[in-house]
């Protein structure tokens, strides 16, 4: 990046299946690091190519990344028929507990599983694994999204799944720092208020994300942590980036924010953007693709800080090469695997 200006730190979607003018120019002119896919602008291998293609055209850089949700489950953006199913991890969980080994060997298939998806398509970061915890006691928010509740495991188990992306050449984001699990309500639709102390966050949602603090790429949640930040939530609070996920975690991956057209952010959405950039997110992420949005983030993000720069092109060195492999023949393996739970 060193040769040209740097990109803007921000991910920005598109309202359909290929760009429209305004929204090629707009990327041209703001430039930002990448793009994000959701369902709706996914309608068949080949138009998916031809858009990431548009995309990375639209910025001049072959290299700028594009994201997916495919964590599994319930939270996949390509979906039969055109594309294999594949489950949830929490069923990864369950086998954990009869099979801890097995279980690591089917997250670690299956996520290979899902780079052999991706990367075919040109695209190469994964919004996966969820590393929150699946609390029995709490909510359902994340329920089966997450591998258990075990902390140990859930470290385990996620650090297994980052190690399957890598592989097949896609980079794993770990989320959502520093923990949603205990969230008693769905932060796509308001804020979530967390009042777990201190030390409990420390001893047990902390835990995943610390044994896998040495990953390429993070995300924050927008959840509001009172023992660390009472006013602000975890994406535009310094102190939670700060305290929290560089400082208990140790995470010094790249830290996007979760999407910030989420209803558990208030204000404009230039504001949310300017607000999670000077909290220490690196990249500003909206998703919903609705082009006045697109242009308020745009407008109220910088470019990519050195910090950022430096985190973002060791995250290019981790990708392992893609390789052609059947995603639907290792999902078969993989639904073997947990019929043995």
């Amino acid at each position: 990046m060193s040769g040209r200006r740097r990109p803007l730190a921000a991910v920005l979607g598109c309202a359909g299946t290929s760009l429209t003018g305004a929204e090629r120019a707009l990327f041209r002119a703001a430039d930002p690091l990448g793009f994000v896919l959701f369902q709706r602008n996914c309608e068949s291998p080949a138009q998916i190519r031809s858009l990431v293609d548009e995309m990375r055209d639209s910025v001049g850089r072959a290299e700028a990344p594009v994201l997916i949700d495919q964590e599994g489950g319930r939270v996949r953006r390509l979906r039969p028929p055109l594309w294999p199913s594949h489950p949830a991890a929490g069923k990864f969980g369950e086998l954990a507990r009869h099979d801890p080994d097995l279980a690591e060997q089917a997250v670690e298939r299956h996520a290979r599983g899902m780079a052999a998806m991706l990367a075919p398509l040109g695209i190469d970061v994964d919004a996966a694994p969820v590393l929150d915890l699946g609390l029995p006691s709490e909510s359902q928010v994340i329920g089966d999204r997450a591998y258990a509740a075990d902390p140990g495991m859930v470290g385990r188990l996620g650090r297994a799944a980052c190690r399957g992306l890598l592989a097949g050449g896609v980079l794993p984001i770990v989320k959502h720092l520093p923990g949603h699990g205990r969230a008693q309500v769905d932060s796509h639709k308001s804020l979530p208020i967390v009042e777990a102390s201190w030390e409990t966050l420390d001893d047990t949602d902390f835990v995943p994300f610390r044994a896998n603090a040495d990953m390429p790429l993070g995300m924050t949640g927008h959840i509001l942590f009172t023992a660390i930040d009472p006013e602000r939530p975890a994406t535009l609070s310094a102190t939670v980036v700060e305290q929290a996920i560089r400082g208990a975690i140790g995470f010094d991956g790249l830290l996007f924010s979760d999407d910030l057209s989420m209803q558990a952010l208030s204000g404009t959405l230039g504001e949310r953007a300017a607000a999670a950039l000077a909290a220490g997110c690196d990249v500003a992420l909206h998703c919903n693709g609705v082009f006045a949005e697109m242009e308020a983030v745009a407008a109220a993000s910088a470019p990519m800080t050195d910090a950022a720069t430096r985190r973002w092109e060791a995250a290019i060195a981790r990708r392992g090469t893609p390789e052609l492999t059947d995603a639907a023949a290792i999902f078969s393996e993989v639904e073997a695997l947990l019929a043995r739970a």
